[in-house]
């Protein structure tokens, strides 16, 4: 059972492309010698019933075949799982991944070539260490690997998954010149380590990332490494509309952070004091929720990429 991995496909993603693409996919994967069990999903949240069930089965090799979503719910069907055996078991699960969704940011960390370089890197097992974030929030825990964002870019994000998810690309850049048109700027009071108070100043957006990329090609936190034990925080500031215009493509190459209203570190635990819930996107879902903390599983996961 170690030697095989189990792929957990939502045959959704990418708009239903994903179905048609895994057959040729795990041709390729089977000819290049790995064994492959495929079970599809048949409603979100599924993938993490599946990957949970699974691993206390004992299969501790996983491939999320979808979009960031889909890796996304596989990553909460292995954790907390996972830290509750360490103390049993020293190895990390691994997963892969075949991006067949619309988004696919967590692996532009490693490639822009998408599948082609998913089959590559799982034929070649080529593998590497991963830390986890956890979110403790109000009602409960979740896991991530790339990022958690509130504000503007959580904005966006929500504005697509509930108007325009069958847009693709373009249901992504009419959400951001809609959001643009609402312009709104608040405070998300936090406290990043090392700091005493609360930090309550409005802000456009504050982002806490493991992996450098979000929405496909933004790259919101170009400093973050997924195996350095660290939150990569970026937090942008009360910047107006025109000045957000003329720097959106900043978010693209990272320079972003270099803007004098923007601010990043590099930490190791987060806290939050909201009055409520918020609306947040984690690893491309969109979830409301009323975040407490964050912390890190240093290395706990280990990815094929």
């Amino acid at each position: 059972m170690e030697s095989e991995y189990l792929a957990i496909a939502n045959p959704a993603a990418g708009g239903g492309r994903s179905r048609k693409l895994l057959g040729p996919a795990l041709d390729r994967l089977r000819g290049g010698g790995l064994q492959i069990k495929v079970v599809e999903t048949k409603a979100a949240g599924h993938a993490t019933e599946i990957a949970r069930q699974a691993y206390r089965r004992g299969v501790r090799k996983f491939i999320a075949v979808g979009g960031d979503g889909t890796g996304f719910e596989v990553v909460n069907g292995l954790f907390p799982e996972a830290v509750n055996s360490e103390s049993q078991e020293k190895v990390p699960p691994t997963l892969a991944f075949l991006p067949l969704g619309t988004g696919n940011s967590f692996l532009r960390d490693f490639s822009d070539r998408g599948v082609e370089h998913a089959i590559h890197a799982l034929i070649a097992q080529q593998s590497r260490p991963c830390d986890v974030i956890r979110l403790r929030h109000r009602t409960g825990v979740l896991h991530y690997i790339n990022l958690l964002s509130m504000g503007f870019s959580a904005d966006v994000a929500t504005l697509r998954a509930r108007r325009f998810s069958a847009w693709g690309e373009l249901g992504y850049v009419t959400s951001i010149f809609l959001t643009l048109a609402r312009f709104h700027r608040r405070p998300f009071p936090v406290r990043v380590e090392g700091e005493t108070e609360f930090d309550r100043r409005p802000c456009l957006f504050l982002t806490f990332s493991n992996s450098k990329f979000t929405g496909g090609t933004m790259m919101i936190a170009p400093k973050a490494d997924i195996n350095d034990g660290l939150i990569e925080y970026v937090r942008w500031g009360p910047i107006g509309r025109a000045g957000l215009i003329r720097n959106l493509p900043t978010l693209y190459d990272g320079t972003h952070i270099e803007h004098p209203l923007a601010e990043r570190k590099a930490v190791r635990g987060v806290e939050f004091d909201l009055d409520g819930p918020v609306d947040v996107m984690v690893d491309g879902e969109v979830l409301t929720l009323q975040c407490e903390t964050l912390d890190v599983l240093p290395s706990a996961l280990q990815v094929v990429a």
